[in-house]
């Protein structure tokens, strides 16, 4: 018999971690999992899926608008914030039933408490006041909302609390330029409430390629969001007429909701990891090794924990590999090279790969760009581009990154992301017969470099 109570002992119940515990347990792991809030983690309870519900809803203000161009007749319409709130409810609670339902079709012990590490091999159980051992810990407990201190800033929520605002606010103000931000102020434009988006720098949307950023801040501008960039906030004051917030050029701003989303910082706070010797980065992320593996032989980290690349799909990737590696004798490096990833902007973005200004670092490059209005706008005369770029290696011709700016683009790079990923060359993308009419066909149809 084991002289440990589990095989693997996971902590937090999001995506890396439901499937580090499952694909373990089906391997023949004695497993249990703890979570403290709901499974399903950041990305089903409180991100990812709600995120992605609200900007389809914020979607159809435009689409009745759109629809006149193509003959309708749109009689009047309304919204009704608290509806979309309890619909969104109904289907998260559904998906977190899968979770567990899965993870009890595995085998895994579910247990809904905080734990905490006692040491290399104990894990303490907060609600029950009791600890458990096991052979392996793996630590799977995410990031967590970053606001700065300042006077007021309890009046302010994040990312955790939009999703149950009991009521629709007015006039919204949401502080940051990273892709959350710029995503929620997208969907409450769309929703109806008047937005503005505070940025302490000059462009959104930070990492991403620097044409790709400003087409997208443009095309949000004439939606209707305001920006304010070189601008931070100093403090909130609640008052009768709901919140005032004063900025650092001295102008102030009334709002019914400010939203921070100035960033998220690993989950490690009172967690025990120091007391297990776990080595944790400036940021309070569990440092790990290729395969995973803390300093601490019996403790793995997978997911936004680590602070390695924040997607829920490489969270997943993490976690199989954890499994396969240390349940199934298959050692297995998870691997972050080539993402796609897709931010739902309005317009939304699709990219795989290195921006021009990344790729320029290392590469003599030639640059395709095309900046069209897409067919679907030509009669409903909305004024809104697409944008698609490629990145191309001068010498070998290697497609080194995709970007795609407008509708669709999310569905798009992820076809563009097996290209690029295999190794395709600019020859390879111009011997594709396009599609047509469609948007994408200007992937494969772009002749001539633009610089």
């Amino acid at each position: 018999m084991s002289a440990f109570d589990y095989d693997l002992f996971v902590i937090g119940g999001g995506s890396g971690g439901v499937r580090a515990a499952r694909i373990s347990a089906n391997y023949g792991a004695k497993v249990a999992i703890a979570e403290e809030y709901r499974y399903g983690g950041t990305c089903v309870i409180r991100g990812c899926v709600p995120k992605k519900l609200m900007v389809y809803a914020s979607s159809f203000s435009e689409a009745f608008e759109d629809a006149e161009g193509f003959g309708w007749t749109v009689g009047e319409s309304s919204f009704d914030w608290a509806k979309l709130i309890a619909n969104k409810d109904v289907e998260i609670d559904r998906l977190e039933g899968i979770y567990a339902k899965n993870l009890n079709g595995a085998g895994v012990e579910v247990l809904r408490t905080r734990a905490e590490v006692v040491d290399p091999h104990t894990v303490r159980l907060v609600a029950e006041n009791r600890t458990v051992t096991a052979k392996h810990i793996l630590i799977a407990t995410g990031g967590t909302p970053f606001v700065p201190d300042f006077p007021g800033r309890e009046h302010a929520i994040t990312s955790n609390e939009i999703f149950h605002v009991p009521e629709h606010p007015k006039r919204a103000m949401i502080v940051g330029g990273g892709y959350i931000a710029s995503e929620f102020a997208g969907i409450l434009n769309g929703l109806g409430s008047g937005v503005t988006q505070v940025y302490r720098k000059d462009m959104i949307l930070r990492g991403f390629d620097g044409e790709m950023r400003e087409h997208v801040a443009a095309e949000m501008a004439k939606k209707g969001v305001a920006f304010k960039f070189n601008t931070d906030v100093t403090r909130i004051d609640k008052t009768d007429a709901g919140l005032v917030v004063t900025l650092t050029d001295g102008s102030t701003q009334e709002a019914d909701l400010v939203m921070f989303a100035t960033g998220r910082i690993p989950n490690t706070a009172r967690m025990g990891l120091e007391n297990a010797g776990v080595a944790l980065g400036k940021k309070g992320e569990v440092i790990v090794d290729a395969w995973s593996q803390t300093n601490i032989p019996s403790i793995y980290a997978v997911g936004d924990v680590t602070d390695r690349m924040a997607l829920t799909p490489v969270a997943i990737r993490e976690g199989q590999a954890f499994a396969e590696t240390v349940f199934n004798s298959n050692p297995t490096k998870p691997d972050h090279e080539l993402v796609a990833t897709a931010v739902f902007t309005q317009p939304e973005i699709g990219t795989v790969g290195l921006g021009e200004e990344q790729a320029r670092e290392d590469h003599e490059l030639d640059v395709y760009v095309s900046t069209f209005r897409a067919m679907m706008h030509t009669i409903s005369g909305r004024d809104e581009k697409m944008l698609m770029k490629m990145i191309v290696e001068k010498s070998s011709q290697k497609v080194l990154g995709v970007h795609i700016v407008g509708h669709g683009a999310g569905e798009m790079i992820q076809m563009a992301a097996i290209a690029v990923k295999m190794g395709a060359t600019k020859a390879d993308f111009d011997r594709t017969v396009a599609v047509h009419p469609t948007a994408s066909e200007e992937l494969v149809t772009m002749k001539t470099p633009t610089r």
